[in-house]
């Protein structure tokens, strides 16, 4: 399994938001990451609107946490970014063709599977992904005097 793009800047914003106090613009999260400022956007989108970050507009604003890193689910993040409703044809019974599909116990299993997935990421907040908090935002620091050159 792999996760998405879209899921990986999710994860990763929020973990630059973790360590960053204060708003941030998406350009300086791209940088950092030395990421898709377009696909970044997207995704502080969706992520805003599903209450994981706010977006502050104006001169002194960006984008900060809604809520505490260690209040931040992991599993919750990725069920939110990722589409396991179409992970394979027969998950869709709208536009299932496969035929073996009434004999077959394929779709059973993987959704066991990647129920397991989220579960397992369940136990992890944002808080847990950044231990050394300090060394983290030192790199990213250190990646946006890089990229700014």
């Amino acid at each position: 399994m792999r996760l998405s793009v879209q899921t990986d800047y999710a994860l990763r914003t929020l973990m630059f938001l973790a360590v960053k106090d204060g708003h941030h613009s998406i350009a300086a999260i791209a940088r950092a990451y030395g990421i898709s400022k377009n696909h970044l956007m997207k995704v502080a989108q969706r992520l805003t609107a599903e209450g994981f970050i706010e977006s502050v507009r104006g001169r002194s604003g960006g984008l900060r946490l809604a809520r505490t890193p260690a209040s931040l689910n992991v599993g919750a993040v990725v069920r939110v970014m990722e589409d396991t409703g179409t992970f394979v044809e027969c998950f869709d019974p709208v536009t299932n063709s496969c035929v073996v599909t009434p004999a077959c116990n394929l779709r059973h299993a993987l959704a066991g599977a990647l129920e397991a997935f989220a579960r397992h990421l369940d136990q992890f907040s944002i808080a847990d992904l950044i231990p050394d908090s300090e060394n983290y935002r030192q790199i990213l620091d250190r990646q946006m005097l890089i990229e700014a050159r």
